[in-house]
């Protein structure tokens, strides 16, 4: 068993789950620039091999496995968690205006199901404070920017918010992600439908084209959507020619938690993340796959806990993978494990 899972996770999981990421934020500050454990981490953590290079939408990344948005949201810890060995970091979700978000408590672990229920609503300090970090980041890793609307934006204005993160962004990371599948922004969700999507996805693109070096532009939709749904964003990905999709976000869908309902229910609202989700999320990833052709790259995130896991996305169709829960549950080792599998995987 690993350090992680012996000694720091049930430390942590004695904490209220918000609490233990403040925690955790702060530690790895700390220690990861110790000069005398950079080496060491580089030894604990580090593994890339040539097999695990890809190139995706224009991109040359070291390796397939990122962290997804959530994790890192104001760019605060993107040198430290690259030395975790991450092939690229999504920072965001990222609003315009600094918000709070929703009242707290509002992330739970479920530890049965090894799942988290959150319903943080966009908390952030703002794109602009984002932008200073990211001048400062010394690290090369692929940077992508999830970008959202602020919760006081109107849907009819949130073209406004999603450019000006566009851009403010734009000459600081790699890849933007237009998230509209967020659970937890009121009337957010309302922006995957099909002629609101397309008009907000043709804007941004417009925008984005518009620049000296456009940026690669992919679109985070939501596991709960119907296959007709899909279709939709088939259709939409096609005719805006943006460059990808992020499969998926958060679940609404509560039906597939061991864990006691009655318990769930006092939780309150919120996106389910975890192992529950991973079934969905790689059905969604087959169904874009094949229903395209194959016609855009995929990032797959849901209930990556192993290898296997980060494998089945794969087979999928994914072109690449992202985790978070998965690491809250199984520690920073996560990454140097589905690396070794993906690596035994290529090469057989």
């Amino acid at each position: 068993m690993s350090v992680y899972k012996s000694l720091l996770k049930p430390f942590l999981f004695k904490k209220s789950a918000e609490e233990a990421h403040h925690f955790t934020f702060s530690m790895t500050k700390t220690t990861f620039n110790l000069p005398l454990l950079k080496g060491v981490l580089k030894t604990m953590y580090g593994y890339e091999h040539p097999s695990l290079e890809r190139e995706v939408f224009g991109l040359k990344f070291r390796n397939p496995v990122g962290l997804a948005a959530g994790f890192d949201k104001d760019a605060k810890l993107i040198d430290e968690m690259a030395m975790l060995g991450f092939g690229f970091i999504e920072i965001g979700t990222l609003t315009p205006k600094p918000q709070d978000g929703n009242p707290q408590p509002r992330l739970f672990r479920l530890p049965e199901d090894e799942a988290l229920i959150n319903r943080m609503g966009f908390n952030n300090g703002g794109v602009d404070e984002a932008v200073k970090r990211l001048k400062k980041r010394t690290s090369k890793v692929l940077i992508g920017g999830n970008i959202g609307k602020n919760k006081v934006t109107p849907n009819e204005h949130a073209a406004s918010d999603y450019l000006y993160c566009l851009d403010s962004l734009h000459s600081y990371v790699d890849y933007f992600v237009v998230n509209v599948s967020s659970p937890n922004t009121p009337n957010l969700r309302d922006l995957q439908e099909k002629e609101p999507l397309k008009e907000l996805l043709s804007v941004v693109k417009e925008r984005n084209d518009q620049k000296d070096h456009p940026k690669p532009i992919l679109l985070k939709i939501a596991p709960d959507l119907s296959d007709g749904q899909l279709d939709d964003i088939i259709e939409i990905v096609k005719e805006t020619q943006i460059d990808g999709v992020i499969a998926t976000n958060t679940t609404i869908d509560r039906t597939a938690l061991k864990t006691d309902p009655q318990q769930v229910e006092a939780l309150g609202a919120g996106g389910v993340s975890g192992k529950v989700l991973g079934k969905r999320s790689t059905e969604v990833i087959r169904y874009l796959s094949e229903h395209s052709g194959k016609a855009f790259p995929i990032i797959g995130v849901g209930g990556i806990f192993s290898a296997q896991d980060a494998i089945e996305k794969l087979e999928a169709g994914a072109s690449l993978v992202q985790v978070y829960s998965g690491m809250i549950y199984e520690g920073p080792g996560l990454m140097k494990a589905i690396k070794k599998g993906l690596k035994e995987y290529y090469n057989k």
